[in-house]
């Protein structure tokens, strides 16, 4: 990962000084890393130890990295892991631009692997995460949307990411075809349910360890797992409320939809289901050699059901 970071440190030169800044505040505000580590982890659970692994790790933080710069946009967002976000630092129109340098930038490296599998890859996926954007927001505000509408949007949003990291670490390799779909599974499956626990913190979470406002979900009119269950579970009264407050955003109605969310036990039921995503990627991580690195793979699958931020 130092390497990685090495790489993205010099790719981010830039001859336009508000570029660099913008990119070097978001890039060292201190992501997981996630989708990086996994396509490193798949180079070696397959056996490739070449450097092209270091400079497509980089590419798709690139990707993640231009997303967030973007969704803080459409979103509103004031806060990122604990720190204004770059929109509220840099304004609106820097962010949007400096995402789409990051973008572009990511694709002048992948030219850099020779490979046009990773760049239909990679081009498919971005594509993708695009699409699913477009999806979130036109289910903004959206009280109907059900479960299979809203696993549509995070395997798209953000599980697409996941899967085309894995699966670029196989496609490095060499591997089987056997093993790249392994990859991807565990790429795809780990990516949900990391998104279903993140739509779970929004409304079980403490802000000030996950670094992000309590309640953004609400405001912004996102109908997640924790909302859908609780409609279900809940009664016609409690129904209507949560409807309510997802059609106007309004956040002093978020103490109620809190309440009814934990006494339904809507919670429990999208741990479940994360739960279920986290074993299907465990099962996938299994198909590889077994070494310490797919053993990594194993570990990180069912840490993620622990996380807190």
């Amino acid at each position: 990962m130092r390497e990685v970071d090495r790489v993205i440190a010099q790719r981010l030169d830039s001859g336009v000084p508000l570029v660099g800044s913008v990119s070097q505040y978001i890039i060292s505000a201190g992501g997981k890393r996630l989708r990086p580590a996994l396509l490193l982890l798949c180079c070696g659970a397959l056996g490739y130890r070449g450097e092209q692994r270091y400079n497509m790790a980089a590419v798709v933080e690139f990707i993640h990295t231009a997303t967030l710069l973007h969704d803080d946009v459409v979103d509103d967002s004031d806060l990122r892991r604990g720190a204004p976000t770059a929109n509220a630092r840099f304004g609106n129109p820097a962010s949007v631009l400096v995402g789409d340098f990051l973008y572009s930038r990511a694709f002048q490296m992948m030219v850099d692997a020779q490979s046009m599998r990773i760049m239909q890859v990679l081009a498919d996926a971005t594509n993708i995460i695009s699409e699913g954007e477009v999806m979130q927001l036109m289910n903004m505000h959206n009280a109907a949307l059900d479960e299979a509408g809203y696993l549509q949007v995070i395997r798209s949003k953000t599980a697409k990411l996941f899967e085309a990291s894995a699966r670029v670490g196989a496609i490095l390799s060499q591997a089987s075809e056997a093993h790249e779909e392994a990859c991807a599974e565990f790429g795809q499956a780990m990516g949900t349910a990391f998104q279903v626990i993140d739509d779970v913190l929004d409304y079980a979470g403490d802000a000030t360890v996950m670094g992000k406002n309590l309640g953004d979900d609400l405001r912004e009119g996102k109908t997640t797992l924790p909302l859908i269950a609780a409609m279900q579970r809940g009664t016609e009264s409690e129904r209507s409320t949560i409807q309510t407050a997802i059609e106007t955003g309004d956040l002093t109605m978020l103490e109620a939809v809190v309440a009814i969310v934990r006494k339904t036990g809507a919670l429990d039921v999208a741990k479940a289901s994360a739960r279920s995503e986290a074993a299907r990627a465990i099962e996938a991580a299994k198909r590889l050699p077994t070494n310490e690195y797919s053993e990594c793979l194993i570990n990180l699958a069912t840490q993620l059901l622990e996380r807190n931020h």
